[in-house]
């Protein structure tokens, strides 16, 4: 064992804090508006109960969606649905 280690089991080795894990997934989510299905959208503003976007976020709606942009990955997979999907499901934004 070279003299510039510590011996192991002694607790005399240097702290070596973790690299913080970033993620660019789930901040993105938050400054956009969601396609919802309406239902579900009624239900949570009734009783609090999260909803889940066609993009997959899982959340209790709380602000006024007008004022964000639409989130690029619902939009895809609302237009993707085509106009022979369930009308008034994952239509509209919250």
């Amino acid at each position: 064992m070279s003299t510039l280690e510590p011996e192991r089991g002694t607790g005399t080795g240097t702290l070596v804090e973790p690299t913080p894990q970033v993620s660019h997934g789930d901040g993105d989510h938050e400054r956009f508006a969601h396609y919802v299905q309406k239902d579900k959208i009624m239900a949570s503003a009734l009783d609090g109960t999260p909803v889940v976007a066609l993009c997959g976020k899982v959340w209790v709606p709380g602000r006024d969606p007008k004022k964000y942009p639409v989130c690029p990955m619902c939009k895809e997979i609302y237009e993707s649905m085509g106009a022979g999907g369930d009308q008034g499901k994952g239509g509209d934004k919250k």
